[in-house]
């Protein structure tokens, strides 16, 4: 599965109107999303009209074609369209897509297939709780 990060400019003063239209999207766009492969699909916004978006899928292009072709796609993108700064096209053929220069599971992943290690590694709560044992053990034994 791809992991796709984009970014738009959304108007300063159409802000709230893009807010409102995204709090209730048409279920037939949503459910068209989904079936043409936009998956796990979350839209971020930043106070001066900075839109992040991010999406799985398995392919971009395949996704967008799919998209393309349907009658409520080509409805949306043209009511949300005006909502941006500097859109050639369809906002979500428009859009700059970012590099992915990380990944948490993919490097974490790859260091324990090179270590041999299959096992999960301690979480966050685990070393927490270990090391409050361990605080806890070490100040008892001092008190004593």
């Amino acid at each position: 599965m791809r992991r796709v990060c984009f970014q738009l400019q959304v108007r300063p003063d159409r802000i709230d109107e893009y807010k409102r239209r995204h709090a209730a999207v048409w279920p037939e766009m949503l459910e068209a999303l989904y079936a043409a492969g936009w998956h796990n699909y979350s839209l971020f916004l930043r106070p001066d009209g900075l839109l992040i978006g991010y999406l799985e899928t398995e392919s971009l292009e395949a996704a967008q074609a799919r998209m393309a072709a349907t009658d409520v796609n080509r409805r949306w993108q043209a009511e949300m369209g005006e909502l941006f700064e500097d859109l050639d096209g369809a906002p979500d053929e428009g859009f700059l897509e970012l590099e992915e220069i990380f990944h948490l599971e993919d490097q974490l992943a790859a260091h324990r297939a090179a270590a041999g290690t299959t096992t999960a590694q301690p979480t966050a709560a685990d070393t927490t709780t270990a090391d409050t044992t361990a605080y806890g053990t070490r100040a008892h034994e001092e008190s004593n």
